[in-house]
């Protein structure tokens, strides 16, 4: 691990010398008015859940008794520009939700941005430490609960039980953009080690915590967007190359095995002035090799879904969305997973039904609630559910939140 930082310390060094060179402003950088001091901002939530299933928990026991409390998100961000071009950025992250996670204090991003080119139609810059991964239009800012289009992300793209895995990489960021008069280009490119070191992640992966731990493996992955009409229209496409390894304990049943996770994004989005329509799909093709004396495996998702969001004023506004995730587009219904397995069929897929409604008191006050009508358990925390044959098909999900931002 510690070469491989070396290396990309390394790498970042000869872009930055190469874009410094290509633009020899940044040396006057110092003199420019325009510089920021600190800024300090964050916010905290608390989230209700309710779920109408024998055992199908979210983010807690949800199922029993008046439901889960067991949801709950601050975060406190920091931001300090010394110099035009040179931004640091940070941000401390507490989650509660369940097993999945249980409250601790961890860097859910830290970096420093250093922009080497900036005119009136263009931007170059290089981040480095630990970034958001640019995947899809909610990835980036799916911790501020202001900036989600509903108290859970559509599940078939922003899994929170593998939420850690697609939510940043400790490495390089490169970006870029070109401003025109028919559009705006943003181009961002990451190589870096995701995140891996936490138990919901394994047992997304290998469905149980297993006595080896997960080791992080350079990866990849990058998007593009394209803008119209100052965001009136949205385009984008997301890809990636995550690497993953497994480092067996002494005696343990599985050898070294690795894991390979190709997802593909398609996105789209139109903003009018009361109402947006957004759309995502999604193919994830997975391959499980080495895990003896486990067989290899390949297979590959689809997902999709479909999104409306009203805004009847500025305090209030609805979202009503059709969700659907399949683990295995070549067994849509999980029949042959159940008759290889003995697992559920619903267990690999979900189609999800929401309606939201969300209120903003004050411009720092925010009221959700939402209903899910769900088919399936695909989606579902394996930790908060460990036996498959106990949960329901069909089954509802209620869920209420208040955040708070400064």
């Amino acid at each position: 691990m510690l070469n491989r930082l070396i290396i990309l310390i390394g790498s970042l060094s000869r872009v930055v010398m190469l874009l410094t060179g290509l633009h020899p402003s940044w040396i006057n950088a110092a003199e420019r008015p325009d510089l920021k001091g600190l800024q300090v901002h964050g916010f905290l939530s608390q989230g209700y859940i309710k779920t109408t299933a024998t055992r199908n928990d979210v983010f807690g026991d949800s199922t029993r008794g008046r439901g889960s409390f067991d949801f709950r998100e601050i975060g406190v961000n920091a931001s300090y520009r010394p110099l035009t071009n040179l931004q640091f950025s940070g941000q401390l992250l507490s989650r509660q939700t369940g097993e999945d996670s249980k409250g601790g204090i961890r860097i859910d991003y830290g970096f420093v941005d250093y922009t080497a080119i900036t005119t009136e139609t263009k931007e170059v810059g290089v981040r480095l430490g630990r970034t958001k991964n640019p995947f899809g239009f909610y990835n980036e800012t799916r911790d501020v609960p202001f900036t989600r289009p509903s108290i859970l992300l559509p599940q078939s793209i922003y899994f929170d039980r593998a939420r850690n895995l697609a939510l940043a990489s400790d490495g390089i960021q490169l970006y870029g953009e070109s401003r025109s008069d028919w559009g705006d280009v943003t181009l961002q490119f990451v190589t870096g080690f995701p995140q891996v070191d936490d138990k919901s992640t394994e047992a997304a992966i290998l469905r149980k915590n297993q006595s080896g731990d997960l080791t992080p493996r350079l990866s990849y992955l990058g998007r593009l967007i394209y803008e119209r009409d100052g965001g009136r229209l949205r385009l984008a496409i997301s890809g990636a190359q995550v690497n993953v390894g497994y480092d067996p304990a002494a005696k343990d049943r599985l050898s070294s095995g690795s894991i390979e996770f190709f997802p593909l994004i398609f996105s789209a989005q139109y903003n009018a002035e009361h109402w947006s329509i957004t759309s995502e799909y999604a193919l994830r093709h997975i391959e499980m090799k080495n895990f003896h004396p486990l067989v290899d495996k390949s297979f590959t998702g689809e997902s999709f879904y479909f999104q409306g969001i009203y805004r009847f004023s500025p305090a209030w506004e609805a979202v009503l969305r059709y969700d659907v995730l399949f683990t295995d587009r070549k067994d849509r219904d999980g029949s042959e997973w159940h008759v290889k397995t003995g697992f559920p069929s619903d267990s690999r897929f979900a189609k999800d039904l929401t309606v939201g409604l969300r209120w903003n008191i004050t411009p720092a006050i925010m009221l959700r609630g939402e209903y899910h009508r769900v088919n399936g358990t695909a989606w579902l925390s394996t930790l908060d559910n460990p036996d498959p044959a106990f949960t329901d098909r069909h089954w509802n999900l209620f869920a209420a939140q208040v955040s708070y931002r400064f």
